[in-house]
């Protein structure tokens, strides 16, 4: 069997093009990925930027699925007053956070486990248009995990979004490594991890699926983007390429497992 697995980092459904949030297209451009499970990051949830949609719940339908969304901060990223660490997904409380989509049959997942992570003291220079260069504040991080049920046994698929400052995101890796300890194997961990391929091979030597630059989409130089393997059978046939998903600012990865 084929088992499909990306990853998207969805930038709240911003188009680097336009500036504008288009949902719809964010979640058209998911849907094309026809995957069994995706990670994504960034995902807005009620949030007056995003039209106060649900982008997990719709994502999922476009998917023909579900999705489990772990909120890390409740408010809008960035915005200088309003927002707070999450502790938990709140159903009706605006928020910020990843996602993990599964969809049928493999939406029948074993249970979900999640883990949270405190910020980091960094803070990233970004240019805001209206207010000029502005340092905004790392956020608490996240990690979501599935285990999936397949005819080739069970597989656990993480999904995460780790921090800015690469030390705090070696140090997260780390916590991962112990987080996945008791999950069965296969396991793949999916997401924006915020470091490139040698660094995360010194801290975390799983086997990399997919090899290629994500970052920045339009030229990318760099790979932030990753899908991480441990405990994967020798037999197993694996495909991985980089592809452009609608107008985020990340290119998205995608892998296939034959099982």
């Amino acid at each position: 069997m084929r088992l499909r697995l990306a990853s998207v980092n969805a930038a709240s459904g911003r188009d680097l093009r336009s500036g504008r949030v288009d949902t719809p297209a964010l979640v058209e451009a998911v849907a094309a990925l026809d995957a069994d499970a995706v990670a994504v990051q960034e995902v807005d949830h009620l949030l007056p930027r995003s039209a106060g949609v649900d982008q997990t719940a719709l994502l999922a339908a476009g998917l023909g699925g579900r999705g489990r969304f772990v909120a890390t901060v409740h408010g809008t990223p960035g915005a200088p007053q309003g927002v707070r660490e999450a502790h938990r997904t709140v159903a009706d409380e605006p928020s910020y956070g990843i996602a993990l989509l599964l969809r049928g049959p493999h939406d029948e997942a074993l249970g979900f486990r999640e883990l949270r992570m405190p910020a980091g003291r960094g803070r990233l220079p970004v240019l805001d248009p209206a207010a000029g260069l502005r340092l905004i504040p790392d956020e608490p991080r996240a990690v979501v995990a599935a285990v999936l049920r397949t005819p080739a046994g069970p597989v656990s698929v993480l999904a995460t979004h780790l921090s800015f400052t690469p030390w705090q995101a070696g140090v997260q890796l780390r916590r991962i490594r112990e987080f996945a300890r008791t999950l069965p194997r296969p396991l793949v961990l999916l997401g924006d991890l915020n470091l490139p391929p040698g660094v995360v091979r010194r801290v975390l030597p799983w086997t990399p699926l997919v090899t290629g630059p994500t970052f920045p989409s339009p030229a990318p130089k760099v790979q932030l983007d990753h899908a991480l393997a441990d405990g994967l059978p020798a037999a197993v046939r694996v495909s991985g390429r980089v592809e452009r998903v609608g107008g985020s600012d990340h290119r998205a990865v995608v892998v296939d497992l034959e099982l």
